[in-house]
């Protein structure tokens, strides 16, 4: 079986590349590369982590909210296709995300 990975993408620019590991029940677990929008967008995702670490959930929703207002797109292999509308945690070089 090849490895599945997908594209996270902001626009037409790579914000990184994800790499499956496994499935941990709704939650898709990946190994995460950098790519060049990715200290743009840093940002966001190190708000979101440091909110449910230190267990605010109203800010870390927030700040959930505004990594999905960012419009990023996942691009898959052509046969899973885009996906949209997701919820993604990167955390230095691990990432997972869940549609």
């Amino acid at each position: 079986m090849p490895e599945q990975s997908w594209q996270l993408m902001h626009g037409d620019r790579l914000v990184g590349t994800l790499r499956m590991e496994a499935i941990d029940m709704f939650w898709t677990d990946c190994a995460f590369e950098p790519g060049p929008e990715w200290e743009a967008l840093r940002p966001l995702f190190d708000a979101s982590r440091d909110a449910w670490v230190r267990g605010d959930g109203e800010a870390a929703a927030a700040a959930d909210q505004r990594i999905h207002a960012a419009g990023l797109i996942l691009v898959g292999s052509e046969e899973s296709g885009a996906i949209t509308d997701f919820l993604i945690r990167i955390n230095g070089g691990k990432a997972r995300f869940r549609w």
